[in-house]
């Protein structure tokens, strides 16, 4: 279940940054009066994490380690499946049961939006780049950490 880190560094008066983790995700939010406006999801482990960028206006940007086309987020989705018949979205709709319910189904909207694209074709790199508040260290973490260095 995804656990908000409590403390985040904030830049921006007019937005706000929170950051969900568990065992398997790393969730960073962006929301502008209280409404989604950018999201990284990053999941898996070690060489196998990847990330999905999402910011409004912009789109979407997937980002990730080399594997097979199915390791990606809706490689496995075909036309009219539900979200569920993908194994990373359905333990993202697992872990984000405790997330309040506005951004819950606004990321779940996002991820539907995503997945249905020709996730074998998105654009993808070898290893992303983190923000300087998504990393460990600095202060960055000013209540608990999670178990693995995002």
């Amino acid at each position: 279940m995804l656990k908000e880190i409590l403390g985040v560094l904030q830049d921006d008066p007019s937005s706000q940054r929170r950051w969900f983790h568990d065992d398997y995700f790393d969730l960073f939010v962006r929301e502008t009066e209280g409404e989604l406006s950018a999201f990284e999801l990053c999941y898996g482990i070690g060489s196998d994490e990847r990330a999905l960028a999402w910011i409004r206006g912009q789109g979407f940007f997937h980002d990730g380690g080399i594997s097979d086309s199915e390791g990606f987020i809706g490689a496995r989705l075909a036309p009219g499946d539900s979200l569920a018949a993908d194994p990373i979205l359905a333990r993202f709709e697992r872990a984000a049961g405790g997330l309040p319910e506005t951004l819950r189904l606004a990321l779940e909207a996002r991820l539907r939006e995503y997945a249905l694209q020709d996730a074998a074709g998105a654009a993808r790199r070898a290893r992303f780049r983190r923000a300087d508040w998504q990393r460990t260290g600095g202060g960055q973490r000013l209540q608990q950490g999670p178990g693995r260095n995002p």
